[in-house]
């Protein structure tokens, strides 16, 4: 339901506030608390004197902003406006989260409520006790959403006046908006709660046509599992997607719901990203907490059983003969399990065990066929994603299934041979095999990470493969992510603070081979926290909003923020015909001539350039020509490529 209680002027004027009250508690999902009934009926007294003069309206109370899981005590239709308001009972202080809470609602709607994008939206705060208004500014922002005001009670009825004057609209038809769409795209740490809490994966994802329906990935997986179940099978499912095209939102959409089926079936989604599994517990643990008030040490042990590190899983079963308890795990990224050399090397070094000679894919594969009846493994495959030494890729996931277990089915994209997932011959000749079952509903082929430029990947695809030409012409369809350069630093922390509103989390990232931004201040060889880096407040100097630490490819992927700052170093450098990798050795940079090494250099950057969800600022140093690891030379390229692709430089006018 999208709103508790709606009305129009005649409706609301008509309806007594006992009735009101009723409808609000009879669709309300939990208990309703005495206070909760004295602060409704607060709103309705405080609605009703400052829509007195009002000609025509459409009032909402509780009304839904699904994305956040919320409801916003009141929105307002009049004419082409929108009022979203937000009461805090009994307080009389602006606080500083509240503030921040009612404009993320304003932003939500603009965003991804289809009938809002054309309407100026106006955030209202008013705490019940307050006494004085504050920050009172008729400004609408580039979006037409307004800054939040700062209402006390006596003053809400004249502001709601004065705004509504200039926005008249005659004959605005409300229920269109109301019915109008919504096309939420949530973070992966916001569906990753969400999931966990076990809303639908429906109500925050956007299910326009535009877009591969997560649902349809889910129903063919759930197909492939219940075939293994019913026939006694064992099965793998390869789903593709480009960046951000939510493949880690469908392996936990699937991990939640088969783990709430049958209780010989619960699923576990496992990740070698060591970052994302601990950024998503904590995230899952704190809300765990907030909703249930319950101990943490109780919350991590939900958590873990939920998500797990795919070493930690690996290491319990070198050790044990048993088959998991899981009939079903979804590996995420699973083109980065270790290949054989890499495995072997971490088992004898680490683990001292000498004689373990399997690559990680080949052993996964071996602990789960331990099975005796049935099993479904979910690979997760990001194209163009291997970043680091020693990362399998999906060919070996390939190799282990055609050498050791032909008696497993085999289900996957039929994009899977697309260059980006680099498979070699071998691996595209199984592709051929009868036991290999291609589907188009495996691959997810639109980024949901940016709602506003469905296409910055195929952008990103060209600017790091070096194709001026065709970036610039890619850039056309980017009019609503804005992309800017800049020389300096503090410019580009400038432009970030300046885009991001509510709680839109900003940061900076780069290469972690980007070894001279040392001496811009920025030491990428300095570890973050993750956790702490991408979910704690403005005020906490651990936080990506300080933008002081720089988060790395390995600290970033399958993580997103709102706004990114891109700190570009001359390990990636541009001689005016190519890239040119360079790694920083001692005192002096070397050129990379390893095929696999230039590789995952171009997929770093590949990486930290498909972060941001809604625009990112690219910063290249001037250099210093006293300094040779800094030539200015190395980064007059950079920057001159980066011009021919059609970015353009950032005005300090513009900070």
């Amino acid at each position: 339901m999208r709103a508790y209680y709606s009305a129009d002027r005649e409706q609301f004027h008509t309806d007594s506030p006992s009735h009101i009250l009723g409808e609000l508690t009879r669709w309300h999902h939990f208990d309703v608390e005495a206070g909760q009934k004295q602060a409704w009926l607060k709103q309705i007294d405080l609605m009703r004197a400052a829509l007195a003069d009002i000609a025509v309206f459409t009032l909402y109370f509780e009304f839904a902003i699904p994305r956040m899981g919320k409801r916003a005590d009141a929105v307002v239709i009049i004419g082409k406006a929108i009022f979203v308001l937000e009461f805090k009972d009994g307080q009389s202080r602006y606080d500083a989260a509240a503030i921040e809470q009612v404009e993320d609602y304003a932003l939500d709607l603009k965003n991804f409520h289809e009938g809002s994008h054309d309407l100026a939206i106006f955030p209202i705060l008013v705490p019940t006790e307050a006494r004085e208004s504050r920050d009172i500014q008729f400004e609408l922002a580039f979006d037409h959403v307004a800054r939040p005001f700062l209402l006390c009670p006596q003053d809400l009825g004249k502001v709601i006046r004065l705004i509504a004057a200039d926005h008249a609209a005659p004959g605005f038809d409300a229920a269109a908006w109301q019915a109008s769409g919504y096309r939420p795209t949530p973070t992966i740490i916001q569906a990753a709660t969400a999931l966990y809490a076990r809303h639908n994966v429906e109500d925050i994802t956007r299910s326009d046509a535009g877009a591969i329906n997560l649902t349809r990935t889910e129903a063919a997986v759930s197909r492939a599992i219940e075939a293994s179940r019913n026939g006694g099978q064992k099965a793998i499912c390869f789903i593709t997607g480009v960046p951000g095209a939510g493949k880690t939102l469908a392996g936990l959409n699937i991990a939640t719901r088969r783990s709430a089926g049958e209780n010989d079936e619960h699923a576990t989604f496992l990740s070698g990203n060591g970052p994302l599994v601990d950024v998503l517990r904590e995230a899952l643990v704190r809300d765990h907490r907030a909703r249930t008030g319950g101990q943490r040490s109780a919350a991590e042990r939900h958590v873990r059983a939920f998500i797990q590190n795919i070493h930690h899983f690996r290491d319990e079963y070198v050790h044990s003969r048993a088959a998991p308890s899981d009939h079903v795990v979804i590996f995420d990224e699973a083109q980065r399990a270790w290949n054989r050399r890499k495995a072997g090397m971490f088992m004898r070094q680490k683990r001292g065990i000498a004689d373990f000679d399997l690559s990680e894919p080949e052993f996964l594969l071996g602990v789960m066929d331990r099975h005796t009846d049935w099993c479904t493994i979910i690979c997760l495959i990001g194209g163009g994603q291997e970043i680091n030494d020693g990362e399998a890729g999906l060919s070996e996931w390939m190799a282990a299934l055609n050498a050791r277990f032909p008696h497993w089915h085999v289900y996957t994209s039929d994009r899977i041979d697309h260059p980006d997932y680099d498979l070699n011959q071998h691996a595209q000749s199984f592709l051929t095999s009868p036991r290999v079952a291609l589907s188009p509903d495996l691959h997810l082929g639109v980024s949901m990470r940016s709602f506003r430029a469905e296409t910055l990947s195929g952008f990103i695809s060209h600017v790091v493969d070096g194709d001026a030409a065709a970036a610039r012409a890619a850039l056309v369809g980017l009019d609503l992510y804005p992309i800017v350069l800049t020389r300096d630093l503090d410019s580009a922390r400038a432009w970030l603070r300046a885009r991001a509103r509510g709680s839109e989390r900003y940061g900076l990232v780069a290469s972690s081979g980007a070894m001279r931004l040392k001496a811009e201040g920025l030491i990428v060889k300095a570890a973050i926290e993750p956790p702490n880096w991408f979910l704690n407040a403005r005020d906490d100097v651990r936080s990506s909003f300080y933008m002081e630490d720089v988060a790395s490819e390995f600290d970033v992927q399958g993580l997103e923020l709102d706004w990114a700052g891109v700190c570009w170093d001359a390990d990636m450098r541009h001689d005016g015909a190519g890239w040119r990798p360079y790694k920083f050795k001692g005192t002096k940079w070397q050129s990379v001539n390893d095929r696999f090494l230039r590789l995952y250099l171009k997929n770093a950057y590949r990486v930290v350039l498909t972060r941001a969800r809604q625009g990112m600022v690219i910063f290249v140093p001037t250099g210093d020509d006293r300094d040779p690891t800094r030539c200015p030379g190395f980064y007059d390229g950079i920057f001159d490529f980066l011009e021919r692709c059609g970015l353009t430089t950032l005005n300090p006018a513009d900070d």
